[in-house]
């Protein structure tokens, strides 16, 4: 059995996703398949390094040395042909505490920040607790594909934005950007002095010929206006290890960044997370691999299950990410039926598409990083329940 399919016993691990379902879908007879980390193991190499580090038995203060800057250098320059230097890097807890960060150091209260509807949940949290005016640019849905519309996206930047927040790969409608997309969004940036505050944390999970471009990479004219926020977290399942870092090449937006961080008391990572990041930088490529073909497998079971069984259910088309956005406006329900819908009929715990934005009350956000058998169990509770609905 592959690794990718063994059953993995979260339950009493303090699993948000598993152990939090009470608290989030008001019973625990749902299956989890909301919450964006995967139930998969991290890479062994990982999992020895962290046990070795243990061993030793001493955590106190830890530095970012250089080693785990050249991984991090290494990785971005073999995965994703994006050559930077290491000081550049700034480093977090988690790329949502970039994005405050980014936005406060910045930015200034009362500035239009963009986003890009349906999108990430943060994102909105992180413009309003800051007291910035969150400007939507919504994505066009059409045939089943999302786009970015760029005459509505243009207008919003002459009406005075300061920055924009890009999800790159996006979360959650799956889509990976062509560099011709990111190369109008960067002219716009320019034309109209927007920086952009990237959230590049799924850029290594794209699937089939789809391919990740780094907005910085782009020219380094944009290279100058934006922040790239990444981590291993998401790639290799690390998330509760709290290690992410930023790129940004333009010295006087790090130093702002960085002094945002030290006024926080933050910008140190802890010692796993340190010896998780550099690990999996290093040894964990072929894991990747195995994942993205498991995933790509995962996502073309779900599609073929809805449309075989007729469902009324769409899967938009999806190039990255472990996240699949479905369409499930026939269903005919408004956002609150929809969510009781998959809660107490179909007991599958999703992420309700309403969190994402008013754009996204007809859908929902199912997690396929998971088993087979976990997979398959998910998809015939749905499909049993639209049929008895």
């Amino acid at each position: 059995m592959s690794l990718f399919d063994t059953i993995q016993d979260r339950l009493h691990t303090r699993s948000v996703k598993w152990d939090m379902r009470k608290a989030v879908f008001s019973t625990d007879e749902v299956l989890p398949m909301w919450v964006a980390d995967m139930d998969f193991k991290a890479p062994q190499q990982v999992l020895d390094a962290l046990v070795s580090r243990t061993e030793h038995g001493v955590f106190g203060y830890t530095a970012v040395d250089q080693d785990v800057k050249d991984s991090i250098v290494n990785w971005l320059d073999k995965r994703h042909n994006w050559k930077i230097n290491d000081e550049w890097l700034s480093f977090s807890p988690g790329v949502v505490t970039s994005l405050h960060m980014a936005i406060q150091a910045l930015t200034n209260p009362g500035d239009n920040v963009i986003i890009q509807t349906p999108v990430y949940t943060p994102f909105f949290n992180v413009i309003n607790s800051h007291d910035r005016q969150l400007v939507k640019n919504p994505l066009t849905y059409k045939n089943n594909y999302y786009t970015i519309d760029f005459e509505d996206l243009e207008e919003k930047m002459k009406q005075g934005a300061k920055a924009l927040i890009l999800c790159s790969p996006h979360n959650p409608v799956g889509r990976v950007w062509a560099r011709e997309e990111l190369e109008r969004i960067a002219d716009l940036c320019i034309k109209h002095e927007v920086i952009c505050i990237a959230d590049e944390i799924h850029g290594d999970l794209t699937l089939s010929d789809n391919k990740h471009i780094p907005f910085a990479s782009i020219s380094e004219e944009i290279a100058d206006m934006t922040i790239t926020c990444m981590a291993p977290s998401k790639t290799f399942n690390l998330a509760g290890l709290q290690a992410s870092y930023i790129v940004t090449a333009n010295k006087e937006m790090r130093e702002k960044i960085d002094a945002c961080f030290s006024s926080q008391g933050l910008g140190m990572l802890n010692t796993m997370g340190n010896v998780a990041l550099e690990t999996a930088y290093l040894h964990g490529e072929q894991w990747l691999d195995e994942l993205l073909e498991i995933l790509e497998r995962n996502r073309n079971y779900v599609v073929e299950m809805l449309e075989r069984h007729r469902t009324g259910l769409k899967v938009v088309q999806t190039e990255g990410t472990y996240l699949l956005w479905i369409d499930c406006s026939n269903l005919n329900m408004n956002p609150e039926e929809l969510k009781e819908f998959m809660i107490k009929k179909a007991k599958v715990g999703l992420n309700p598409g309403a969190s994402y934005g008013v754009e996204g009350n007809q859908f929902m956000r199912m997690n396929i990083a998971c088993p087979k058998a976990t997979l398959e169990e998910g998809v015939n509770r749905l499909v049993k329940a639209i049929q008895a609905n």
